[in-house]
């Protein structure tokens, strides 16, 4: 009987061999974030069968078409190698898209601090996080890294002043504590996008 470790091997080596037309440093990356999603799915859910967590990325043949589809060799590469074209293919967004988001949702909240201004603020940054977490353009790790320093860390720093202050009061500690997020805010959208991919 096959372990959980012989699985996932038997799984990845599978994806690689449905991928041997991607350029090998592509091939590895996916592989890689392939496995580091394998890791981190049975860390939040520990009780889950290994082979539940493999269905659910999918046929390594599919996997393998819509990378091939992504860097460009179309579905006739992969409809040469086992008779299944690439799925159809989602509508991609700009990286700059969710970066956009993510850091435009704080000053729209600066400038309109009454209703509906905060809404729309949160509304952005939650698309933007989505956006990010959906996209090709990053790894796993970048993806979390962007959510984390550009979502999740600002809101829980504003709602942290907001509620030990009493309210967002308009004021010069106010300000600084906004511009020092929204600094927070660029910078990762920036670092985000020197370390994207195409």
């Amino acid at each position: 009987m096959k372990t959980a470790t012989d699985l996932v091997r038997d799984y990845l080596s599978a994806v690689e061999r449905e991928a041997s037309a991607l350029p090998a440093d592509r091939r590895q990356e996916l592989l890689a974030d392939l496995a580091e999603h394998i890791e981190v799915t049975r860390a939040e859910r520990p009780d889950a069968a290994i082979g539940e967590v493999l269905a659910e990325l999918g046929d390594p043949r599919t996997i393998a078409a819509t990378a091939l589809s992504e860097a460009g060799n179309g579905a006739a590469g992969a409809s040469t190698r086992g008779g299944v074209g690439a799925p159809a293919r989602r509508g991609k967004v700009h990286p700059l898209v969710p970066l956009l988001m993510l850091t435009l949702s704080m000053p729209f909240m600066m400038v309109f601090p009454d209703l509906p201004g905060p809404l729309f603020g949160v509304l952005f940054r939650v698309v933007g996080a989505v956006l990010l977490c959906t996209s090709v353009h990053w790894t796993a790790a970048q993806k979390t890294t962007g959510v984390l320093l550009a979502a999740v860390l600002p809101t829980v720093i504003i709602a942290t002043w907001n509620l030990s202050s009493g309210g967002p009061e308009a004021g010069t500690p106010a300000l600084l504590a906004n511009l020092a997020m929204l600094a927070l805010m660029a910078g990762t959208a920036a670092w985000l996008w020197r370390v994207r991919r195409a």
